[in-house]
């Protein structure tokens, strides 16, 4: 085989991140009144997420450190109550974090994939996402016993897409460039990422959204997709 060890992204390619936090946010606009301040749901999500989305690709690019990252994407919704409260942000924060790790939706297939993936490869998790949520949702959602060990971009002090992420990943697992296939629902951080960083990559595109600048070594519409390449 062609490939020894898998890099693997957790959210939204194994890990249902979307519904999951829209899950949670569901769970927040009603526990702290915010039905009061937008006329539903969907507002409140339609203001949050834009802003949410925007302070993220600023943390990718170093642009933004963790901190400013999770007290402005919650300080930016409690502004349209009225509250301009960093302490306060930051304990909505740490409550929506409590709630994503208790959710276990997986994308459709992720079991059933790793289980055929187990005897043949080495398989890590590849993540920019925080270390307490990412360990507590790697272990309730059943993901856990597939995987070595679990790469941050806290660990390596950058984010994907950066290249150092990935070479810090390859030392890290004792990983040859060639014999690595990096895997992930995210053009920019994941596709773009390892092939920048001379990593195949398989690149999860259940849209059929359009490549940009270079083909990816792979692209799937599902997880199962997987299972003819590998």
């Amino acid at each position: 085989m062609k490939y020894k060890n898998l890099f693997i992204d957790l959210d939204d390619t194994l890990w249902d991140t979307y519904h999951n936090n829209k899950e949670c946010l569901k769970e927040i606009y009603a526990d702290y009144g915010f039905n009061r301040y937008f006329d539903s749901f969907e507002a409140f999500y339609d203001y949050y997420m834009p802003n949410n989305l925007h302070l993220w690709k600023q943390y990718r690019n170093n642009e933004i450190d963790r901190q400013t990252l999770t007290t402005e994407r919650f300080r930016y919704v409690l502004l349209a109550k009225g509250i301009d409260d960093k302490e306060s942000a930051i304990r909505l924060n740490h409550d929506f974090l409590e709630r994503t790790t208790t959710k276990t939706r997986l994308i459709t297939g992720a079991i059933d994939l790793l289980e055929y993936l187990r005897p043949s490869y080495k398989m890590y998790i590849l993540s920019n996402g925080f270390r307490e949520v990412q360990f507590r949702k790697l272990s309730h959602s059943g993901l856990a016993p597939y995987f070595r060990r679990m790469i941050l971009s806290e660990d390596a002090n950058i984010q994907k897409p950066h290249r150092k992420i990935f070479d810090f990943a390859l030392i890290n697992t004792n990983s040859r460039r060639s014999e690595t296939l990096m895997i992930g629902d995210s053009w920019e951080a994941d596709v773009a990422g390892a092939h920048n960083a001379m990593i195949d990559q398989l690149w999860l595109n259940p849209e059929g959204l359009p490549a940009k600048g270079f083909a990816p070594t792979y692209t799937v519409r599902s997880l199962a997709e997987i299972k003819d390449i590998l």
